[in-house]
């Protein structure tokens, strides 16, 4: 019987909190039923205001570790919990090869329930771009026969899954160099979710963005 082996390493931060923020690193093997072999996925936890038990790092590490299946390679899987106000926060980033970035976000006001919710959402966002997925790994990653399969069982809604995504408006402006709260600032005195702006230190092009906590994330620009 072919066996599927993990490898746990922890990492505890303290962040003078009533809650430690812990970081968990960890690699597990997923196994692929179908050609009797494991895909090795490495993941990143990250608990705020709540603690990463062994039993919601197994419950996560099960149920995330689902996506994987669609993809013959995935880069390190990160996966932020978050209690804020009453709400249970999951955020989940799963890298693919070739630059493709899947995201899902989810709050209810239970973490296991958070959590299948947005696994449910990254499978939906998978079986609607499928058509672009196989297309985008002509040349092998993809493994379109899984979402055949389960489709079989579970049918999705395939309206203007091959079509072209259409563009209906194009916006031209001139990025201009400012530091993080100024982007802020002027992001809300337009009243938009998003600001695009150069960075007046490294010059790089940035965005910052709204999320739905009412907070402010920043996108930064990398090699």
């Amino acid at each position: 019987m072919f066996s599927c082996a993990s490898i746990v390493f922890r990492k505890f931060l303290d962040t003078g909190r009533n809650f430690p923020c812990a970081i968990e690193y960890y690699k597990y093997k997923h196994r692929n039923m179908r050609k009797g072999m494991c895909l090795m996925a490495t993941f990143t936890i990250r608990g705020k205001n709540i603690e990463i038990t062994p039993s919601l790092r197994e419950y996560v590490e099960k149920r995330v570790g689902k996506v994987t299946k669609y993809f013959e390679k995935v880069g390190e899987i990160t996966v932020l919990l978050t209690v804020s106000k009453g709400r249970h926060i999951v955020e989940v980033t799963v890298p693919i090869q070739g630059g493709i970035v899947l995201r899902g976000e989810e709050a209810t006001m239970d973490m296991y329930t958070s959590i299948d919710l947005v696994v449910e959402k990254l499978e939906r966002q998978i079986h609607k771009q499928k058509t672009k997925l196989a297309r985008r790994f002509r040349g092998g990653g993809f493994k379109a026969e899984v979402i055949e399969e389960r489709e079989k069982d579970h049918p999705v809604d395939k309206r203007d899954e091959s079509a072209e995504y259409p563009v209906v408006k194009t916006k031209r402006f001139v990025v201009k160099p400012m530091d993080v709260q100024e982007a802020i600032m002027q992001m809300n005195l337009l009243n938009h979710n998003f600001f695009v702006f150069r960075d007046s230190e490294t010059e790089e092009v940035n965005v910052v963005y709204r999320r739905t906590d009412g907070n402010y994330g920043l996108i930064e620009s990398g090699n």
